[in-house]
């Protein structure tokens, strides 16, 4: 172990500067190619805003156009429709046109699967679909 002094009192950081090379290298052979993190944190984040995870949730098992959407957030369709762009960038949400209307819903399931385990994780979200 190669060590160091460091000034720190806070309990959760370290009194001696240390590292264990072994242990870095193998941390870092496990991790997947950076790439892939940066894409995936840059998709958590869109996943991040309230208003967007709102969305997703609320498009779950059924289809809903901008104005439907606006309600559900209650603000305007411009903001729902911006909120809207990023889900479909991100390749979360579809969308199919009905003469001037566009319906939206979820591209692939894995989406809500996902939105549902980041609720899960706060512990305090009881609400599930089937309760809905």
């Amino acid at each position: 172990m190669k060590r160091g002094r460091r000034s720190a009192a806070d309990p959760g950081i370290c009194q001696v500067a240390s590292f264990n090379p072994k242990a870095v290298v193998q941390a870092r052979r496990g991790l997947p190619p950076t790439g892939d993190i940066r894409q995936t944190a840059e998709r958590l984040a869109v996943l991040g805003n309230p208003a967007r995870l709102a969305l997703l949730l609320a498009l779950d098992g059924r289809e809903l156009c901008v104005c439907d959407s606006a309600k559900v957030l209650g603000g305007s369709v411009s903001g729902a429709s911006q909120h809207l762009k990023e889900l479909r960038r991100l390749g979360a949400i579809t969308f199919r046109t009905a003469g001037k209307m566009a319906y939206y819903r979820i591209a692939e399931p894995r989406w809500i699967a996902l939105a549902r385990r980041a609720l899960a994780l706060d512990g305090r979200s009881k609400r599930t679909k089937a309760s809905a």
